[in-house]
């Protein structure tokens, strides 16, 4: 554990959870083909559609409404129905199908093994200040057991712009009736977690789970208050 700043009380903590809580990138990339191939397989008009199309009708619509990028959840599922909207499918029947491909999506993408390690540092945690998880993904916690660990979830989209703006840090505060100061998030992102955090007035944990170098990554913009390497460290803190 390296501190940076110097840490005022702690009386919640706020958590980051894809590469945070556990390791995303394997759930992400399967996640991606098992959707896929479930829209190719939905209609016969969409057998031949590859990824890079699709890829290009989600740029498309990004350039197009620029705050999209802020409910990745709803930003995949209108390009879904883009798609379909292209094959000549009706729209009616795109509503229904881009509804179709995201309650797949959803299921791949809440297979996620979460070690026993951070079960017991949450628990702990929990037992001792409320936490609150706010993330700018769309997993759902109550797939794979971690949502009774926190007060509230908070998603991009639905409860704001994405981190690293403030909106679902602030919200965090509110729902928690507690200064920002007194509360610290924890996450993986320099950017997204640690700079946002310190920005509007939360204290920020960097967890560093790959061993970098905090003085050598070009992420690094602003110094958390502290580094830690595993999630049992916070259980000295509070």
């Amino acid at each position: 554990m390296h501190f940076y700043r110097t840490l005022r009380p702690v009386k919640a903590i706020t958590f980051d959870l894809d590469d945070t809580l556990y390791d995303n990138h394997d759930v992400i990339r399967r996640t991606q083909q098992e959707s896929h191939a479930f829209l190719q397989a939905y209609h016969p008009a969409l057998r031949e559609v590859s990824h890079e199309a699709y890829q290009a009708l989600r740029d498309k619509l990004l350039r197009q409404e620029p705050e999209i990028y802020h409910d990745v959840t709803e930003w995949r599922r209108r390009a879904v129905a883009e798609v379909m909207l292209n094959v000549g499918l009706p729209a009616a029947e795109a509503e229904k199908g881009s509804r179709a491909v995201m309650a797949n999506f959803a299921h791949w993408r809440s297979q996620i093994e979460v070690a026993q390690a951070t079960h017991q540092a949450l628990a702990l945690l929990a037992q001792r200040v409320p936490l609150v998880a706010i993330t700018n993904g769309n997993a759902e916690p109550h797939l794979f057991g971690l949502d009774g660990y926190f007060r509230c979830i908070l998603r991009a989209g639905p409860h704001g712009r994405a981190k690293p703006f403030a909106d679902m840090y602030q919200l965090a505060a509110e729902k928690l009736d507690l200064p920002l100061e007194n509360i610290l998030h924890v996450g993986d992102d320099l950017t997204t977690d640690v700079a946002g955090a310190v920005r509007c007035g939360m204290q920020a944990c960097w967890i560093n789970l790959r061993g970098g170098n905090l003085m050598h990554i070009r992420d690094s913009r602003l110094l958390p208050h502290l580094e830690i390497s595993q999630l049992a460290s916070l259980t000295a803190l509070v």
